[in-house]
């Protein structure tokens, strides 16, 4: 809760994690990187596993892309989709893009894509009546598991 808590700092943690030295990736939950784009665990995650895709350039919309920058989201996005399911098991998986402040972007100014791992049952009713959402696992296991598995599948 003191992360969630604490204000949130200035500047776009995805161009910090993209121009940091590749030592620092724990610090910033990066997974694995390419030279046009990087994977990493999401801080704020709807479920255990939630990934972030996102180019290294600093780009709002998607159709902004260059063809092969948006080709490398994907291949990244293939690779995290094997990576999950080797490491987590799990049943299904939401993809998705939030383009822009209205549909629900987080960071509206860098384009990136969720993947979300999803479990028959891993919906409960602490979102509706505790305004809370309950992870089976501490981001720092999941960081260490996932990060594993990249190092694995490179």
């Amino acid at each position: 809760m003191e992360f969630i808590k604490a204000p949130r700092p200035a500047g776009c943690f995805f161009c910090e994690a993209a121009a940091a030295d590749p030592a620092a990736d724990p610090d910033h939950l990066v997974l694995a990187r390419s030279e046009l784009s990087l994977v990493l665990l999401n801080r704020y995650p709807y479920n255990n596993g939630h990934l972030m895709i996102a180019p290294r350039a600093h780009l709002a919309n998607l159709e902004e892309l260059p063809p092969t920058t948006a080709a490398d989201v994907m291949g990244l996005t293939q690779r995290s989709l094997r990576v999950l399911r080797q490491v987590l098991s799990p049943q299904g998986f939401n993809l998705g893009i939030n383009a822009g402040k209205i549909a629900g972007a987080g960071v509206a100014d860098h384009i990136h894509q969720h993947v979300v791992p999803r479990w028959d049952g891993d919906t409960n009713f602490m979102p509706v009546v505790a305004d809370t959402k309950v992870l089976n696992e501490s981001l720092t296991v999941s960081y260490q598991q996932l990060r594993a598995g990249f190092d694995r599948l490179s």
